[in-house]
């Protein structure tokens, strides 16, 4: 499991398309990443909270947080 800015991201390995698919957890909307190695994951996951972070703000939403 990997934590960032008080998100949490489960990982599992898809063998069939040979990479690692990442969900954030226990909110309700849903950001997912994806990634060859699990140095890029943790980046991918980082990149997408940030990514979500400011999509909420440019919405003038407060983002979901984890519960």
């Amino acid at each position: 499991m990997m934590t960032y800015k008080g998100y949490s991201a489960s990982i599992e390995v898809d063998l069939e398309a040979e990479i690692l698919f990442g969900l954030v957890l226990n909110i309700n909307d849903v950001i997912t990443f994806k990634a060859k190695t699990v140095e890029e994951a943790g980046q991918e996951f980082q990149n997408s909270i940030d990514d979500y972070l400011k999509f909420c703000k440019k919405l003038g939403q407060e983002p979901d947080r984890p519960f």
